[in-house]
């Protein structure tokens, strides 16, 4: 499994402590806030070509073993 530190940096100060792309001042939550809009991968590249696309895959990948099944049964088990 990825380490979630080769590729995202909390530092308060870079954005007050937002989670960034290693390296950048790209929030991780702009990539999401994309793709929810439709936007592609590819364009959010092209708009931030500070972050590398291996980072970028590597933060989605992240994020689905975060969100797996599995762990969102017991996420929701544990709301119950």
């Amino acid at each position: 499994m990825k380490n979630v530190r080769d590729f995202i940096t909390i530092d308060q100060e870079i954005l007050s402590g937002q989670p960034v792309f290693k390296g950048t001042r790209v929030p991780v939550v702009t990539l999401f806030s994309h793709l929810e809009k439709g936007i592609s991968l590819n364009e959010f590249l092209e708009d931030f070509p500070s972050v590398e696309k291996s980072s970028a895959v590597a933060v989605l990948e992240l994020a689905e073993n975060l969100f797996s099944t599995e762990k969102m049964i017991k996420l929701y088990e544990a709301a119950a």
